[in-house]
């Protein structure tokens, strides 16, 4: 999902090394659809993905791990490269300060939750989109239309130990059969988001994970 080498959009935004979070496909659901989606429940908990390993589009290394955010100055940086609506409007409609973040590892070896971080500014227009040497340039964004909107977000710790997706997916399995609380976790069914909305009960779980040792 987010940026390049420098991004120069806003000033409050901090000069990164090139990253970019996983892309996902604008046409993938209609906006008005997902619009009304979204407005079904508010959430305060949610998951975002980025790719932890280099992958380079156009020229430009998408990579951007929770290490990488560390490095930020403040340990803080925008979230940009969302091209997906309801991804968007979660981010848009939903996304407040002080809302908790699980930084979660995609498109890589083992992919799973490294940490937690929480958002720092609110939704507010995606540079990239009018940026033709970006990966996530789109050539029908107007700038005084624009269609994409990104947030900040802030490092807040590890967790104690990775948590990785064949851990909570064997959980998830279980927890339909027997109506746990992990039974209907968007990181299974909404997988394709790289911005998915947590429950405080599903959040609650998975922190209590990072105390028990992996079987």
């Amino acid at each position: 999902m987010p940026p390049k080498k420098s991004k120069t959009s806003d000033a409050k935004v901090p000069k990164t090394s090139s990253r970019k979070r996983k892309r996902e496909n604008e046409n993938d659901l209609p906006a008005k659809v997902e619009e009304k989606k979204s407005a079904v429940q508010s959430y305060s908990h949610w998951i975002m993905k980025s790719e932890p390993e280099s992958r380079f589009e156009n020229g430009v290394d998408l990579k951007f791990g929770i290490e990488d955010l560390k490095k930020c100055k403040n340990q803080t940086d925008c979230w940009d490269g969302v091209r997906n609506y309801q991804a968007r409007n979660f981010m848009r409609d939903q996304m407040k300060i002080g809302h908790k973040v699980f930084f979660y590892h995609s498109n890589c070896k083992e992919p799973g939750i490294a940490g937690i971080c929480k958002i720092v500014k609110e939704s507010y227009v995606d540079h990239t989109q009018f940026d033709s040497k970006d990966p996530h340039y789109d050539r029908s964004a107007k700038k005084d239309a624009p269609k994409w909107f990104m947030v900040d977000v802030k490092f807040e710790r590890m967790l104690k130990r990775f948590i990785p997706l064949s851990e909570l997916k064997s959980l998830h399995l279980s927890h339909k059969a027997d109506g746990g609380t992990l039974k209907n976790m968007a990181l299974f069914t909404r997988a394709r988001l790289s911005v998915q909305p947590v429950t405080q009960e599903e959040w609650d779980f998975i922190l209590n994970l990072e105390n028990e040792e992996k079987t």
